[in-house]
């Protein structure tokens, strides 16, 4: 016996027992759901202290507390230091079956509290690489299990011999000689000076069969210092739960065989076990990337049978990898579906409100509205060139735009000569048209047409608002009818800017050519106090007049400076009346 080892054994014992204790003390109070109220839903929880204790006492309390009991600690400090002089091998062999029997409970315990877990959270572990090591480890503590056994086992061997050769040896030996304490004996020495016994009882020897447990005896495992001890059971325990037992060589012993067995029934369910989980552990961490994988193939093989061109193809690949990029392939729509209303309109609130502040059009509105604008965005990815909406194509919602640049231009319906373009980014919108369909109260129930057309210059990210969503809230909202809105749509809208723009070139032009006739008018009128003037003077004011009809004819430019058709207006009345 070492004493530091009793010790060491002690703490870490006596530790590993605290839990088990803490478990018990857990499960009389861990609520349970009733079965008879499974009918529906979830079932009732049963709360009450008393009911949970009685059913845990009627069902598992005795198998935990036989798991908790501390029988090393009992057997080191209590139990074999009496046993020196009882002198009874049978004694001790009962007490190591019970130590082996408490070991093989915690297993039971242990391997299936990890199905309860996952019956009760869904998983054990949060990330995939610590649920693989969590399986590694139970696997590990099963071959430490095992090798302790058969390193025990293996002693039991030989001590079996060593009986062998006593009962040989009857009238010298007695079986009190295998005790330590009968080391000083005189007659225990001339014994075992005279019975060969090491000889006999060598692994490499015919007189005892040893079959799985000659490896420990010829190595001297017995002999060896603890961690080297405990390290080479473990691998032994590993190997053969690995190989299913396939390299042992039993002897004819029954005990023996029926141990091979276990090893290689066990190593079957348990390696499986391991492969299976660990497999579906690790292959979680790239199932993403597996439906990604496949649905790039599938696009590309599609893309290759419709004969698309090089440009369009370009165009696809660029918008899936941006998409991979910013989701990860993960389906935000259908996670937020699957959400209660509360809870959606609470994440959606926290991911869209700070962003959809930052909208001039909405920065003056009040939280119950902006709540119920957060609830209908949905959010939407563009790579550069993609065209968001075309001049003169139906306006079917109206776009935030929260990171990237677009270009906005118009040709007012193809005017020839006429072309007006402006760039747009964060904080501004496109498809102001749609507001103003929903502000009607008497909606068509055709969309309005865009005025203008948007492409993505870089990668665009922006929350849209469908048509009907938009008209709930023009609906719901007296504060969306108010004019301050108008003059913020009007000074942020590129429709209402463009119109502005025009109609003040087409006011100069016209403010030009009064004053240019009227110059011309007081110059006739000169012309016409003086008849003596020269002919020359009259042949200039000639040239001049033509210049001035040709230019009325043309428009005072070389292009149309005829204004734009003004925007629709809101519907304000609402608010006026």
């Amino acid at each position: 016996m070492s004493q530091p080892l009793e010790i060491a054994l002690t703490v870490v014992r006596s530790t590993v027992d605290t839990f088990y204790m803490i478990q018990i003390f857990v499960r009389f109070r861990t609520a349970y759901v009733a079965p008879s109220s499974r009918v529906f839903g979830r079932g009732e929880l049963v709360i009450d202290p008393s009911k949970i204790a009685s059913r845990y006492l009627h069902k598992d309390f005795w198998l935990d507390l036989v798991a908790a009991v501390p029988l090393p600690q009992m057997l080191i400090w209590a139990v074999i230091p009496n046993l020196w002089t009882l002198r009874t091998i049978n004694l001790r062999l009962v007490l190591q079956l019970i130590i082996i029997f408490q070991y093989l409970l915690r297993l039971y315990i242990i391997f299936p509290l990890s199905s309860q877990i996952v019956k009760t959270t869904g998983v054990v572990t949060e990330t995939a690489w610590a649920g693989a090591a969590y399986n590694l480890i139970l696997y590990m503590l099963a071959s430490h299990v095992l090798g302790s056994c058969w390193y025990l086992l293996s002693t039991k061997r030989q001590e079996e011999c060593w009986r062998k050769v006593c009962r040989l040896q009857e009238s010298d030996c007695n079986y009190w000689f295998l005790d330590c304490n009968s080391l000083q004996d005189p007659h225990r020495a001339a014994w075992f000076k005279s019975s060969n016994i090491s000889t006999l009882c060598d692994p490499s020897g015919d007189f005892f069969q040893f079959g799985i447990y000659a490896d420990a005896l010829s190595s001297g495992v017995s002999s060896l210092k603890f961690f080297n001890k405990f390290f080479y059971c473990l691998w032994w325990g590993m190997r053969n739960l690995s190989s299913l037992g396939q390299n042992l060589s039993t002897s004819m012993y029954i005990g023996e065989i029926n141990f091979a067995i276990v090893i290689a029934i066990l190593g079957l369910v348990l390696f499986a076990l391991l492969i299976g989980n660990m497999q579906t552990y690790l292959q979680s961490t790239t199932v993403r990337l597996e439906e990604w994988r496949i649905r790039k193939a599938d696009t590309e093989q599609w893309m290759h049978h419709r004969q698309l061109p090089r440009e369009l193809k370009q165009s696809v690949r660029r918008y899936n990898q941006y998409r991979w990029v910013a989701t990860s392939g993960v389906d935000e729509e259908a996670i937020l579906k699957s959400l209660p209303l509360d809870l959606r309109r609470d994440i959606k609130r926290h991911l869209c409100l700070d962003l959809v502040r930052r909208v001039p059009l909405f920065a003056q509105m009040d939280e119950r509205m902006l709540d119920v604008i957060c609830e209908r965005l949905k959010p939407g990815l563009c790579t550069p060139g993609t065209c968001l909406v075309r001049e003169g194509d139906p306006v079917s919602e109206m776009l935030f735009i929260i990171r990237g640049h677009l270009d906005s231009y118009t040709t007012n319906g193809g005017r020839t000569g006429f072309f007006n373009s402006g760039r747009i980014g964060p904080t501004d919108f496109c498809g102001e048209e749609l507001l103003t369909w929903a502000l009607d109260p008497r909606p068509s129930v055709i969309l309005p047409s865009s005025t203008r057309t948007v492409m993505a210059l870089t990668e665009v990210e922006a929350f849209a608002l469908i048509a009907d969503d938009l008209k709930f809230v023009a609906s719901q909202f007296r504060r969306l009818h108010s004019k301050q809105l108008r003059h913020t749509l009007r000074f942020y809208s590129q429709q209402w800017r463009t119109w502005a723009a025009c109609f003040i070139q087409a006011a100069w032009f016209r403010y030009k050519r009064r004053r240019e006739a009227s110059e011309l008018k007081a110059k006739e009128s000169s012309a016409a106090s003086g008849p003596d003037q020269g002919m020359e003077q009259k042949a200039g004011l000639a040239v001049y007049a033509v210049k001035l009809a040709a230019s009325t004819r043309r428009g005072g430019s070389d292009f149309d400076i005829r204004p734009l058709q003004k925007p629709m207006e809101p519907d304000f009345t609402v608010d006026d009346r």
